[in-house]
C-alpha cells in the first residue's frame, strides 16, 4: 500500500473534546483504492452514552437560548465552514468519489442550509397568539431535547447541515453518527463548527452497530433522524421502541421518468441523463428508471447511447473527468451483479470513455449502463440501483405506465415529461411519491428552500428543507389563561 498524501486523522467529538476511541479504521479513496484518505477513531457504547450525556446536559441551557441567539451561531458557522470550503471540498472528492465541481456544489449546499435556516427560523418560532373575551392562548413551538442524527456517504456534508441546522435552531442538541464511509470531511468541519457552540451542542461519534444501538434505544434521546437504507431504519424503529422515540427517515427511492408521447425527446433526455448520472448515479433523488411510449423507443435509445456516450469515467481530480467512481465495495458488487443478472435477458450497453490516466483496476469504477429491451418488473427496474445503471422500459399506454410507476414500495421522486403543463399536472398528480418534477428535476431555484423534502411509502416519512424541516424538530406547548 502505498500514500500519496498526508493522512487525517479523526476522533470522537464528545463536549467539545476531541477523544480517542479503541481503535481506528482506514478510509480508502474509491478511485485509488491504494490511497489512504484516512483514519477514524471509532468509538464504544460507552462514549456514545458520554456523547449523549453531554448534549443532555448541555440542552439544559441551549434550550433556555434565543432562536435570534442560535442563528446568529449558525450563520457565523457557515462563515466558518466557508473559510475552509475548498481543504473540506477536497477531502470529500477523495472519500466519497466524486468530482472537483460536484465536491464544491455540496460545500455551497451545506453553506445555504446554515443561512437559509438561520434566516427563517425566528418567523417560524414566533408563538401564536389567540385571544377572545374569555380566553388568552398562547401556542408555543418548543424544542424536544438530544436529536441523533445518522448520516449516509453519499452526500455527507449536504445532508448533515440540512438536519443539524434546523435541530440546533428549534433549540435541541445533537449527537451525530456519519457513515463510515463517509466520515472525515464531516467530523472535520463538525468540530469546527462546535467550537463556536457551549460545550455538548454538537457531538460526533464513530462506530459499529453497537454503538449505533446505543445511540438509538438511550432514554435521552427523544428524535432520530436517519438519511440510510431500509434495513437500518427497521433496526432503528425496534431499538427505539421501548421509548417511544420520534422518527425521521429518508430511505432513498427509485424515482421514475415517465416521457409522455408528446415530450420532446432531443430536450427531455439530456435532462433525464444528468439527473439519473450525477455523481455516478448514487443519489436518492436520481433517476433510477425511464418510462418511454413504445413507438418512441427505438429513437430514445438511440438518444440515450449519444448522451451517455458524452461521459469521462475516471478519479475527480482529473479536470477532464465527468464521471467518478462507486464509493464502496459493497455498493460496487451489489450494482455490478445487476448488470450481470440484466445480461441474462436485456439488451446492455455500457457507455461512455475511461480517461487516459485512470488505473481501471484500482478503483470502484463501473461505466455509465443503459439497460433496453427489459421486463417492467426485473429487479433491475424495481430495486433502487444507486449506481451508474438505467433502465429503460417501453410501455403502450399512460394506464399501464402509470401502474408499473407506482408498483412499488419506493415514493421519494420522479419527473414527467411533456410539451403540456395541464398534462403534466394532470398525470404527476397520480403518481405515489413526495416530489415530481415536470419538464425538470424536483428541485428549482425558487423552490431549493421551501419545498418540502421527503417521500412516501417506504421511502420514509417526515420532512427535510424550509418550515416543513424546522417542523420536525419542535413539540408544541400550548398555554390557555381564563380570564
Amino acid at each position: 500500500m502505498t500514500t500519496k498524501q498526508q493522512v487525517i486523522n479523526v476522533q470522537l467529538l464528545i463536549n467539545n473534546e476531541q477523544v480517542s476511541g479503541h481503535e481506528s479504521v482506514n478510509v480508502f479513496d474509491p478511485g485509488r483504492l491504494d490511497d489512504l484518505v484516512a483514519t477514524v477513531s471509532q468509538g464504544s457504547p460507552e462514549q456514545a452514552n458520554q456523547a449523549i450525556e453531554a448534549a443532555y446536559a448541555a440542552y439544559q441551557s441551549w434550550k433556555q437560548t434565543t432562536v435570534e441567539e442560535r442563528c446568529a451561531l449558525l450563520q457565523k458557522s457557515a462563515d466558518a465552514i466557508e473559510a475552509k470550503l475548498h481543504e473540506y471540498a477536497d477531502i470529500l472528492l477523495k472519500e466519497v468519489g466524486i468530482i472537483k465541481e460536484q465536491s464544491i456544489g455540496e460545500m455551497f449546499g451545506a453553506i445555504g442550509a446554515l443561512r437559509v435556516v438561520a434566516e427563517i427560523a425566528p418567523e417560524f418560532l414566533k408563538p401564536q397568539i389567540v385571544e377572545d373575551e374569555k380566553n388568552y392562548i398562547k401556542i408555543e413551538k418548543t424544542s424536544l431535547g438530544v436529536v441523533a442524527a445518522i448520516l449516509p456517504w453519499n452526500v455527507p456534508m449536504a445532508i448533515a447541515l440540512n438536519k443539524i441546522a434546523p435541530i440546533l435552531a428549534t433549540g435541541n442538541t445533537v449527537v451525530v453518527k456519519p457513515s463510515p464511509n463517509a466520515a472525515v470531511a464531516v467530523s472535520l468541519a463538525l468540530t469546527e463548527m462546535a467550537k463556536l457552540f457551549p460545550p455538548g451542542v454538537i457531538n460526533v461519534i464513530h462506530g459499529d452497530v453497537s454503538v449505533g444501538e446505543a445511540i438509538t434505544s438511550h432514554p435521552l434521546v427523544r428524535k432520530i433522524t436517519l438519511t440510510g437504507g431500509e434495513r437500518t431504519a427497521k433496526q432503528i424503529m425496534k431499538s427505539s421502541a421501548n421509548t417511544l422515540k420520534r422518527l425521521h427517515f429518508e430511505l432513498g427511492g427509485n424515482d421514475p421518468a415517465v416521457i409522455l408521447d408528446d415530450a420532446t425527446l432531443e430536450t427531455a433526455i439530456p435532462q433525464i441523463v444528468q439527473m439519473a448520472f450525477m455523481r455516478s448515479g448514487q443519489i436518492c433523488v436520481a433517476t433510477k428508471r425511464v418510462y418511454v411510449p413504445k413507438h418512441l423507443y427505438e429513437q430514445a435509445t438511440k438518444l440515450f447511447i449519444e448522451q451517455m456516450n458524452q461521459f469521462t469515467v475516471g478519479h475527480g481530480s482529473n479536470p477532464n473527468v465527468n464521471f467518478g467512481p462507486v464509493n464502496n465495495k459493497l455498493q460496487y458488487d451489489k450494482v455490478k451483479q445487476l448488470i450481470e443478472d440484466a445480461k441474462q435477458q436485456a439488451t446492455v450497453y455500457e457507455l461512455g470513455n475511461k480517461a487516459e490516466d485512470v488505473s481501471w483496476d484500482n478503483g470502484n469504477y463501473i461505466l455509465p449502463t443503459l439497460v433496453t429491451n427489459i421486463d417492467a418488473h426485473h429487479p433491475i427496474v424495481l430495486e433502487e440501483q444507486f449506481g451508474p445503471v438505467l433502465p429503460l422500459v417501453a410501455y403502450e399506454s399512460e394506464e399501464q405506465v402509470l401502474a408499473e410507476v407506482n408498483g412499488t414500495e419506493f415514493g421519494l421522486g420522479s419527473s414527467v415529461w411533456t410539451s403540456n403543463q395541464q398534462r403534466g399536472f394532470d398525470f404527476a398528480e397520480k403518481i405515489e411519491a413526495g416530489m415530481t418534477g415536470i419538464n425538470g428535476s424536483i428541485d428549482s431555484p425558487v423552490g431549493f428552500n421551501i419545498v418540502p423534502f421527503g417521500g412516501v411509502k417506504q421511502s420514509g416519512f417526515g420532512w427535510e428543507r424550509g418550515t416543513a424541516g424546522l417542523s420536525e424538530f419542535i413539540a408544541y406547548h400550548s398555554l390557555t389563561y381564563h380570564k
